[in-house]
């Protein structure tokens, strides 16, 4: 995001660099009864699976669709490929700075996106490991459980039928 605001390559023709923040503002997906969608992620809960990169390839496409400044920060994860934004004749393009209308500007900052301190990027990284690591060990004691008592009764049928 830095190379993006720095103003760089603001003024540039042959090169750009665009923030495109679709997975800013992104929760976790749920399901009809509201866990989370797991479908969405794969064994290890951290990686896509291919409904899940489709998202995403979706979001990342449509956000090069936005003008800068009015780009969409989150992703509603709904499995619809009408959601899918097609190039316009009025706008036949990916949207950059120069072409969004704020070719005049030393750096762009997207609307209500302040400037980030350094330590919160870590505090929010560290967060984020440390939710992660409780999710997945949450989902793997209940797993464990659920296999441990099919484990169980399964012994108690083969201990009655003795």
């Amino acid at each position: 995001m830095l190379m993006a605001n720095s103003g760089r390559y603001a003024q540039r023709e042959d090169f750009t660099v665009v923030v495109q923040p679709f997975f800013r503002n992104t929760i976790i997906p749920l399901d009809s009864v509201s866990p989370p969608d797991l479908s969405f992620f794969s064994v290890d809960c951290f990686h896509f699976t291919e409904r899940g990169h489709a998202e995403m390839a979706i979001a990342l496409w449509n956000s090069m669709l936005e003008p800068v400044g009015q780009k969409q920060s989150y992703n509603n994860f709904a499995h619809d490929r009408s959601k899918l934004k097609c190039p316009t004749s009025e706008n036949p393009f990916l949207f950059t700075s120069r072409n969004s209308g704020l070719q005049n500007t030393a750096t762009v900052v997207e609307a209500g996106d302040p400037t980030v301190p350094y330590w919160a990027v870590i505090l929010a990284v560290v967060a984020g490991v440390l939710a992660s690591s409780v999710f997945i060990g949450v989902f793997m004691s209940r797993r464990l459980k659920k296999h441990q008592h099919g484990r169980d009764k399964a012994t108690e049928v083969n201990l009655t039928a003795l």
